[in-house]
């Protein structure tokens, strides 16, 4: 993946996060995304910073989704 595509995806994630966010009312939390330094609009950084914080993010946002309980789907249909 070239870095453009990258951070490209990183800004996708951060607006992910936002919505889900927005659309929750629960904040997702990642010490080691914050401890990075690195954000989707910090295109100084080199690649490997941004896939670090690709990772760190989809492992927040996910880590924070699975915590979510929801009612069991009937496997009936309508």
């Amino acid at each position: 993946m070239k870095k453009q595509e990258l951070i490209h995806l990183h800004g996708l994630l951060a607006q992910v996060q936002t919505h889900y966010e927005k659309e929750s009312g629960n904040s997702v939390e990642h010490d080691e995304y914050a401890d990075l330094g690195v954000k989707p609009t910090s295109i100084h950084k080199s690649k490997t910073d941004h896939k670090a914080a690709v990772f760190a993010l989809v492992k927040g946002i996910s880590s924070e989704m699975a915590t979510e309980e929801k009612e069991p789907v009937s496997a009936t249909a309508d």
